[in-house]
């Protein structure tokens, strides 16, 4: 990035992330966290349906489509939209430390435009932990996983217990995710909503 503010450095004694026994193997697709999350959910008719998968250490890799549905300037990606897809990466990496965290942070480089039509191909690390911060780090490249950059961010992630979306969020999609049979769905619903 061109330049990090002091919110996102780490402190000195941040430590390694250390992925969890219990994520999902390098190269397995996470899926979505919840079915209406804007980001990666499939019941969102206009969302981003981003795919992302699980890489090695604690790192994942993603990619979605720029739909018209996403336009900012003719024929051309939303910034808010983009750095959506960048937010929503970096909130995937949570899942494979196992940590129910909500963005604290995110600062956004854009670096080109990013025509509609183009696959977004995303790589996101989390750099260090501090406490219940989570420092993380992604890249978005156009024209394959290696091609250009067009789009990067830092984040620092908080982590929360599931308190945070019970107080806050909307009783009935709260109780259908608390009811969902599927432990694994259910856990996943709120892993990583402001």
């Amino acid at each position: 990035m061109s330049g990090i503010s002091a919110a996102l450095k780490p402190p000195a004694d941040a430590v390694e992330p250390v992925r969890h026994p219990d994520a999902p193997a390098p190269g397995e697709l996470l899926g979505a966290h919840y079915g209406e999350c804007f980001g990666c959910g499939g019941e969102q008719a206009h969302g981003l349906h981003l795919a992302a998968r699980a890489g090695e250490g604690v790192r994942i890799t993603a990619e979605f489509t720029v739909q018209p549905a996403h336009q900012g300037a003719p024929g051309l990606a939303h910034g808010g939209v983009l750095a959506t897809a960048l937010d929503e990466t970096l909130g995937s990496l949570n899942w494979l430390l196992r940590t129910i965290a909500v963005t604290g942070r995110l600062e956004t480089d854009f670096v080109r435009p990013v025509p509609v039509g183009t696959v977004l191909y995303l790589e996101a690390e989390v750099t260090a932990v501090a406490g219940r911060k989570i420092y993380s780090s992604a890249t978005g490249r156009i024209g394959g996983p290696d091609g250009v950059v067009a789009v990067r961010a830092d984040a620092l992630f908080i982590e929360v217990k599931v308190d945070h979306f019970i107080d806050n969020g909307r009783p009935e999609e709260i109780r259908a995710a608390m009811n969902d049979p599927d432990q694994v769905r259910r856990a996943r619903a709120f892993e990583v909503n402001p």
